[in-house]
């Protein structure tokens, strides 16, 4: 029986399993094992040079990258041509994007990469159409941009997250809180901070054991955690948590009570490509879930360029950061920076390397000579 099959088989016990308190054990270990063998048709055949998931050869470019993610004819290859400078192939049928097609949206200052990836279609997970290709490529970006029809958003929404969760991404989740480590003796050690909800030491164990860990200490911190948070830690090396922004197309297909029904749910935003509607916006919320920070640099005894932002990821905004962005040496030579702006009590105000700078700062580096 090959992987597929087997994937198939458990889930066909999950979907007539009833989900009870005593049936709870038996669920996590198919669940365990569903997971287990996902991951094994996403890795690579022995003595193949390519994996059945290689994403497309693309190099990582500009200050950030984003993934178009739909069904073919939804409209990414044309959102693509009016946000950035590429012509991607457009028709009226499906699967006309058959490669990876990078462009550069210039925004704020910043270059953001945009690719637009070949339509994913219901099976993808499953190594049919290039889905596996383009999930792989997926968990490179730092924005999922889902784009959807506005005329059939519930359908195609939950087939392509479904598809994502599959391949290990993770949209709008952050990290379960909990602490696994994986030793050479000792059994399995398993702690709570307070009594979990979905999770005991038993299940937790056998779990283990159907990954070949025998000796490891847990630790869940959080009670809420479940048997699907657990196997993403034991899977952590290739599990993605990625911001998604939901993009609903087409709304001047549909009426003004669905489009604001839509619009009202979270992470989500409504455009039409065709009628330039929403285009605005949509590029605003991809700054903001990009995180994205502008901070502007003011040489001694001159006056700072506001054209030429540097941008910076909020999750990275130290001046130790901005030091690496200009150039690695510099942070070995530092003596102080002079920060202007909203991180500051006043201006200026001498920082160290630790200091955590703000949208719209302005900073002057002092090194050693």
């Amino acid at each position: 029986m090959g992987i597929i099959e087997k994937i198939q088989q458990i889930q066909e016990e999950l979907a007539r399993t009833q989900k009870n308190k005593a049936t709870e054990y038996h669920i996590g270990l198919l669940k365990g094992k569903l997971a287990r063998y996902r991951q094994q048709l996403l890795e690579p055949a022995p003595g193949s040079s390519s994996s059945p998931g290689q994403g497309f050869e693309v190099s990582k470019s500009g200050d950030a990258r984003v993934a178009l993610i739909g069904f073919p004819s939804v409209g990414k290859s044309s959102l693509l041509s009016k946000i950035t400078k590429t012509k991607s192939e457009v028709a009226q049928y499906a699967f006309t994007t058959l490669t990876s097609v990078p462009g550069v949206l210039e925004y704020n200052g910043a270059e953001i990469q945009i690719l637009d990836l070949p339509g994913i279609i219901q099976g993808a997970s499953e190594g049919k159409g290039r889905g596996r290709q383009v999930v792989a490529t997926a968990k490179t970006a730092d924005l999922i941009l889902m784009v959807l029809d506005a005329t059939k958003p519930e359908e195609q929404r939950v087939i392509l997250e479904r598809e994502l969760e599959a391949v290990g991404i993770r949209l709008n989740k952050e990290r379960p809180n909990i602490y696994l480590k994986i030793k050479k003796t000792g059994g399995v050690k398993f702690n709570a901070i307070s009594p979990p909800k979905y999770l005991n030491e038993r299940l937790v164990s056998d779990i283990l054991k159907d990954y070949k860990v025998h000796n490891a200490e847990v630790l869940i911190r959080d009670e809420n955690c479940t048997v699907e948070d657990f196997i993403d830690i034991i899977n952590s090396s290739h599990r993605s948590y990625i911001p998604c922004l939901y993009a609903y197309n087409k709304i001047d297909a549909v009426s003004l009570e669905e489009v604001d029904r839509i619009a009202r749910q979270p992470h989500s935003t409504v455009i039409s490509v065709a009628m330039d509607l929403g285009l605005d916006d949509l590029l605003e919320r991809i700054w903001a879930d990009l995180s994205l920070l502008r901070i502007y640099t003011k040489p001694k005894g001159q006056a700072p360029d506001f054209t030429e932002p540097m941008v910076v990821r909020a999750a990275h905004n130290s001046v130790e950061n901005v030091c690496d962005s200009i150039h690695r040496e510099i942070k070995n030579k530092f003596r102080y920076a002079m920060v202007w702006g909203a991180s500051t009590k006043h201006s200026p105000q001498r920082c160290g390397l630790q200091h955590r700078v703000a949208e719209g700062d302005v900073i002057t580096l002092f090194t050693k000579s």
